[in-house]
């Protein structure tokens, strides 16, 4: 093992293998036997050089003491390629032509010097372009880099810098390099990439996905078979109107009884129905409409079906709420490295992501209202 390597583990720790040693002294470094450490990625890096300091042994010091060995940690400086090119950036040699011939007529050109070509070049990789403040992105390919070139400049971090945060910048690169006082060379330790830090995340996103696949063809059946029937019940409902409309105005205006009878009769009609009305409200809690009546037969039925067909609710939203927050965090981590995922290919099917995303949507609505509430109450106390 000539490499250290930095691993990403199902409990979302990092796991720090280094081939470490201070005297080396063996012809084959394949004999040195690699040490693991589990850190935090919001540990400070410091906790990490106590770690491996406490694994080294005392080596003597420039006033023949003996002492613990300093431990530093370096990545790559994005800001090298500028400092690399200042030399050749002197000759200012102008390229192309005064004039030139286009569709047959004389033209003429504006000329490029190298000096101003190389900053052009140079700032395509940049997010923003040029004149929007050239800021440089992070790849997070990490050790996925490609044809990373051999004369990398690094630099020293800070031992009070999180781990988490000189990670993501060392992505930029294909390894981050651990220096430790007295030893021959330093530790190469390959950097994870934003697919190594996810892997767990996405891994388990994809099996809770399936899962929520799998219910959501019985939920959608059920709940399509509840709809059906909540509207079958809201049509006989409108006919029963309509009958009473129409005896109303039949026993009214074609028979004998006239308004005369026929009006005690609609009046204590309708001071019934206020009266159920606030019986139901009484009964199921629930303000007396037609919308929440509609719920409440919607509800119903779709408890029945989902018993009849062996579908848990309990263990659905479970699923969502474990899914949505595997989501969050992976986002997180895609805001780090500055890479565009796409959760549709995790996710699996359209049905599941817009299941996730209604959830989302229902949650964030249920939270402004409770902060809305919270405004009211404070509101009322500022009043008294």
């Amino acid at each position: 093992m000539t490499k250290g390597k930095l691993l990403t583990t199902p409990s979302r720790l990092l796991k720090l293998i280094l081939p470490l040693t201070t005297l080396d002294k063996n012809t084959d470094r394949k004999d040195i036997e690699p040490l693991a450490l589990l850190v935090h990625p919001q540990q400070p890096l410091s906790y990490l050089e106590r770690l491996v300091q406490s694994e080294l042994p005392m080596i003597t010091g420039k006033d023949g003491k003996e002492k613990v060995p300093e431990v530093h940690f370096r990545a790559e400086d994005s800001a090298q390629d500028d400092m690399a090119k200042v030399a050749e950036e002197g000759n200012e040699e102008e390229e192309g032509s005064d004039e030139q011939m286009v569709d047959g007529k004389l033209v003429k050109l504006g000329k490029i010097n190298k000096k101003e070509k190389k900053r052009l070049e140079r700032q395509e990789g940049l997010r923003g372009g040029p004149g929007e403040g050239g800021v440089e992105s992070y790849s997070g390919s990490g050790r996925e880099t490609e044809n990373a070139p051999n004369d990398r400049k690094f630099v020293r971090w800070s031992s009070s810098t999180e781990i988490g945060d000189f990670i993501r910048d060392a992505a930029r690169g294909a390894e981050f390099a651990v220096e430790i006082e007295g030893a021959s060379h330093e530790i190469r330790v390959g950097v994870p990439s934003f697919n190594d830090r996810t892997h767990y995340l996405r891994t388990r996103l994809r099996k809770t996905s399936k899962k929520l696949a799998d219910y959501a063809s019985v939920k959608k059946e059920c709940d399509d078979l509840a709809h059906k029937s909540a509207q079958r019940l809201a049509m006989g409902g409108f006919g029963v109107l309509v009958g009473w409309w129409g005896g109303c105005y039949y026993f009214t205006f074609m028979t004998d009884y006239g308004w005369d009878t026929m009006e005690p009769i609609t009046y204590l009609a309708g001071l019934s129905t206020i009266m159920l009305g606030y019986l139901w409200f009484l009964y199921h809690n629930r303000e007396v409409s037609y919308r929440s009546a509609l719920n409440l037969t919607v509800s119903r039925r779709q408890n029945t079906l989902y018993t009849a067909r062996g579908f848990s609710l309990q263990k659905w939203e479970a699923l969502i709420e474990e899914a949505n927050a595997l989501r969050k965090e992976i986002k997180n981590i895609a805001d780090e490295y500055d890479v565009e995922w796409d959760e549709m290919q995790d996710e699996g099917s359209e049905v599941v992501h817009e299941a996730l995303k209604q959830e989302r949507k229902r949650k964030k609505g249920s939270e402004e209202d409770e902060e809305d509430e919270e405004e009211k109450k404070k509101g009322a106390k500022k009043d008294k």
